[in-house]
């Protein structure tokens, strides 16, 4: 069962939407945004919802103007165009793992469940946590659990993981579980959340398909249209804030030939929009979301060193 929404009034309000206006919820999941945003249109406005998850197209909404796109969403603007959409009036993107995947216990999300260490949202992907634990270099292993996870002893744990593998390959949570009990550092939960967190955005190119899709939302919205983004860790909250102010993830000022500034967006969040103690209260999965607002302004990216 999927869970309520979250921060829904204030995204809802955010995207400050016109009855006869295109929009897409990218995260489409549950369709608990979806739902609220079909509410404010009229027969003439359009919704779009994607999700990669096939698990998501059974929650489509029955209206003739809504359209689920079974893809992910660093591929919004080629979609769109194959729909003969070219603008949109307003995006919203709930990030990270839904609810449904998180008490899935088949889909490996959680070590709250013993299952197959898998992880992926795109359930025809071949990359699981179990080809991460068992396949990439100690570097690598390193690498992933410090960036995506900021776990204190990334090094230590990852060299363990591939000594232990020689002997024993990992195949499922329950045995994974059983091996880390020693390496763990601090609050018992929360150090797992770190590394489950850490595997799963590495399973799924969390990452680099945020950055895919903040730059197909510049292309496809039209000026005055609104970016509504959810984030649940530093990691994409910094990368969403730094692609409000200047258009690219590192937060780097871009000039053009003649030196004015790449602003593409009008940022109407200066500080993040957290749920209240209310919601956290009813819904445990907001206890860590952080809502930003930004407008498109009527600027191209022509003549800017976009990457």
């Amino acid at each position: 069962m999927y869970h309520s929404p979250v921060l829904a009034k204030e995204c809802i309000d955010a995207l400050a939407i016109q009855p006869e206006g295109t929009y897409v919820d990218v995260t489409f999941g549950g369709g608990g945004h979806s739902r609220l945003i079909m509410e404010q249109l009229d027969e003439n406005g359009r919704l779009f919802g994607f999700d990669q998850d096939q698990d998501a197209l059974q929650n489509a909404l029955p209206e003739a103007n809504f359209t689920f796109v079974q893809a992910n969403f660093r591929h919004l603007a080629r979609f769109l165009k194959l729909h003969q959409v070219t603008a949109v009036d307003g995006i919203l993107a709930d990030l990270g793992v839904s609810s449904h995947q998180l008490d899935e216990a088949s889909r490996g999300f959680s070590f709250r469940f013993d299952a197959a260490l898998d992880m992926r949202m795109n359930q025809h992907s071949d990359r699981t946590a179990t080809t991460i634990l068992n396949t990439y270099s100690a570097e690598h292993l390193q690498g992933i659990l410090s960036a995506y996870g900021e776990v204190r002893n990334a090094k230590t744990l990852a060299q363990a993981i591939v000594q232990e593998r020689q002997t024993k390959p990992f195949d499922s949570i329950g045995n994974f579980l059983a091996f880390i009990e020693p390496y763990v550092r601090g609050q018992k939960a929360r150090y797992l959340a770190q590394v489950f967190q850490a595997f799963r955005i590495e399973v799924n190119d969390e990452m680099g398909a945020l950055e895919d899709f903040l730059k197909a939302a510049f292309h496809v919205l039209r000026p005055g249209g609104r970016l509504v983004i959810i984030s649940y860790h530093s990691l994409e909250d910094r990368t969403t804030k730094n692609f409000f102010k200047t258009g690219n993830i590192k937060g780097e000022i871009k000039r053009d030939y003649h030196g004015a500034i790449f602003r593409p967006f009008k940022i109407l969040t200066k500080k993040a929009i957290l749920p209240s103690n209310e919601e956290i209260k009813r819904n445990s999965r907001a206890r860590s979301a952080k809502l930003r607002i930004a407008e498109r302004l009527d600027i191209s990216a022509e003549g800017f060193d976009w990457d």
